[in-house]
């Protein structure tokens, strides 16, 4: 993957990660008992933030001070 792929698909990720941020929201504020739709929104926003990092991480070099 090259670089410009990698901030294409950071950017993408990073819109998913808002908007399930807004569903999960609705979800809650709407005040349904479906909890497990909200745990599993949860799970996936997790696993977003996980590759958002790996990705920042890959594109960001390391510096040694």
């Amino acid at each position: 993957m090259t670089e410009d792929e990698m901030r294409k698909r950071l950017a993408a990720l990073k819109v998913e990660h808002r908007d399930l941020d807004i569903a999960i929201e609705a979800l809650v504020s709407a005040g349904g008992p479906d909890q497990l739709q909200v745990a599993r929104l949860k799970k996936r926003k997790l696993r977003l933030r996980d590759q958002i990092s790996h990705i920042e991480d890959h594109l960001t070099p390391d510096i040694i001070a």
